[in-house]
């Protein structure tokens, strides 16, 4: 057990407490609950080690991230999606930068990578421009993100990542949804110039520091975060279904819903639809992990983990439909349960859980397919 799961823990009921406060309030995320997150390191889980981060391994940031949204999911997802982007910029920005950025400890990041910008070339900078959304975070970061793809008077564009500080974002807002409420995912704009060492390649990176695993890439790294989320956020509601069913009688029922056996059933298959995806995610990112540290970091490995992290998220969802039609008005209420259907609904919108990962990992799964499924010599 890392010292960074004990934090989390030991922050569960503050961070529950928090986060209804945040929801009920229609607010981003609480000033209480960021300092608590960034005094207990939480924001650098992923962070390289030479930078002041904890460089937890697949298997702790997922225990990490997991006990986070667990306790909110809003403020899980603020949390691994802060620590992903500024260990984007802890391992692969040179110390000209990193000096920068991490002079008074793991700074907050926040910011959508989606190559939505331009980014023109200006001597040893980039003039970028661009329009923005999802910035979960903005509220209390201290730098902005961004993708853009470079506009090269010769040879192909390449597709960048950058930070400013988050002065230079405008904030424009537009947060008005059903779930993750209080992640502040503000929609922004940029404009600026960015020095080039506040820049690193999508897939031509340079790893400067942190360990091997930083080589398996962006994905890898995002990924991460997004399958401890959902692990935690379905986790929660089905601890919530089980002990709202000891006294839930709708008014057409006979019986709690505990003696329901429609109730046991789905129910049972929620908590199997858990534990199956724990081992898988677990499975997947520790194989990906492996190759990296053998020093061949095996890009369908990664492939099998994006799959398992958008299979999980999307029969998560369909799971808590399920529970939900159970539960009835009390689902429709405030409440951690009603809390965490809306928080899976919004979370499996996101393009590192969408449909893309299964076509690509059927398509992988088909080109590697044998000339016969079974060879009977």
């Amino acid at each position: 057990m890392t010292s960074l799961l004990d934090a989390a823990r030991d922050l569960r009921t503050a961070l529950d407490i928090e986060g209804a406060k945040a929801e009920a309030a229609g607010t981003p995320m609480t000033d209480a609950a960021v300092e608590m997150c960034k005094d207990a390191g939480l924001y650098g889980a992923l962070v390289a080690k030479d930078v002041g981060g904890a460089e937890l391994d697949a298997a702790e940031s997922l225990d990490v991230f997991t006990e986070l949204a667990r306790a909110d999911g809003s403020i899980g997802w603020v949390v691994m999606a802060g620590s992903t982007a500024t260990a984007y910029f802890g391992s692969y920005c040179p110390d000209s930068f990193t000096d920068v950025m991490f002079a008074d400890g793991v700074p907050l990041v926040a910011g959508q990578f989606a190559p939505n910008g331009t980014a023109a070339p200006q001597g040893d900078a980039f003039h970028i421009t661009g329009n923005y959304s999802f910035g979960s975070g903005l509220e209390h970061a201290d730098w902005a993100g961004s993708g853009s793809m470079t506009t090269p008077e010769e040879g192909d564009p390449d597709y960048i990542f950058a930070v400013v500080p988050k002065a230079e974002a405008d904030i424009v807002g537009n947060w008005n949804v059903m779930g993750l409420r209080s992640t502040a995912s503000y929609d922004y704009r940029i404009d600026s110039v960015v020095p080039a060492d506040r820049t690193f390649s999508m897939f031509g990176f340079t790893r400067y520091r942190g360990g091997k695993h930083f080589d398996l890439g962006i994905l890898h790294m995002t990924e991460i975060g997004h399958a401890g989320w959902a692990l935690g956020v379905l986790r929660r509601a089905i601890d919530e279904a089980a002990v709202i069913a000891r006294t839930k009688q709708r008014m057409t029922g006979r019986s709690t819903l505990a003696d329901d056996p429609r109730f046991q059933y789905d129910l049972g298959e929620a908590e199997s639809l858990f534990r199956a995806g724990d081992l898988w995610i677990r499975a997947a990112f520790a194989k990906a992990e492996e190759s990296a540290l053998n020093d061949n970091p095996d890009q369908a490995l990664v492939g099998e983990a994006l799959q398992a992290t958008a299979w999980f998220t999307q029969q998560s969802t369909e799971a808590l439909q399920k529970l939900y039609r159970h539960i009835g008005t009390t689902a429709l209420r405030d409440g951690p349960f009603q809390r965490a259907f809306r928080d899976i609904h919004a979370g499996s919108q996101h393009a590192m859980v969408s449909p893309a990962h299964t076509f690509a990992f059927a398509e992988a799964k088909i080109a590697a397919a044998p000339d016969a499924a079974v060879d009977w010599d």
